[in-house]
């Protein structure tokens, strides 16, 4: 590891490994966060695991795509300023550069046939990397009842919205499952130091 790092300095490190990343997923933010967490936190080891569920809260809780969200912070977590500008324009760039070469050199891009049939394939894996994802974070949740009854609440809401049409923001749920968890905090909290006191 410290080979390597001593190789290519870092802020070229976050350049390519978010490039990779750009480059190699399809889905957007959701699909990329299973590669971001294999790369940041199993390989390079630059997050923890737990810094990793809090920045993809943060993340899709403000404003901008949750995958250069999730980059910016790693970037500027390892080397400031510029290794936040390193990691985002590696993450940005690779989409940014395909998105122009097929909108001026190809028209009607995906109503070639093959393509077409390519993409079938890439929403099915899309799909997968976004499950793995998803249940990397419900490992790591914590088992208590109340985040596992907000789990379960949240689910049930998004299934309703889904089999009903309704058009509410996945945005709002998390700051509903946000406030119902900071509401329970407040509340339990004068409850706890009187047992302690006790």
């Amino acid at each position: 590891m410290e080979q390597k790092n001593k190789a290519v300095p870092l802020t070229l490190d976050l350049f390519l490994t978010f490039a990779k990343i750009g480059l190699f997923t399809f889905g957007g933010g959701y699909a990329m966060i299973a590669l971001i967490e294999n790369a940041c936190v199993e390989k390079k080891q630059w997050i923890s695991h737990d810094e990793m569920m809090n920045i993809t809260v943060i993340a899709e809780s403000t404003p901008g795509p949750i995958a250069i969200n999730c980059a910016t912070y790693v970037g500027y977590r390892q080397q400031g300023f510029w290794g936040a500008l390193a990691a985002t324009l590696g993450i940005i760039l690779p989409s940014f550069c395909i998105i122009f070469a097929i909108s001026a050199f190809l028209d009607r891009f995906l109503e070639i046939t093959w393509i077409a049939h390519a993409f079938q394939g890439i929403k099915i894996a899309v799909g997968i990397l976004i499950l793995d994802a998803a249940c990397k974070m419900l490992k790591k949740m914590q088992k208590k009842a109340v985040p596992r009854i907000i789990l379960l609440a949240a689910f049930g809401a998004m299934l309703l919205i889904n089999i009903l049409s309704v058009r509410i923001s996945s945005i709002i749920l998390m700051l509903t499952a946000g406030l119902v968890s900071l509401i329970l905090f407040l509340v339990r909290k004068p409850a706890g130091k009187g047992g302690a006191g006790a």
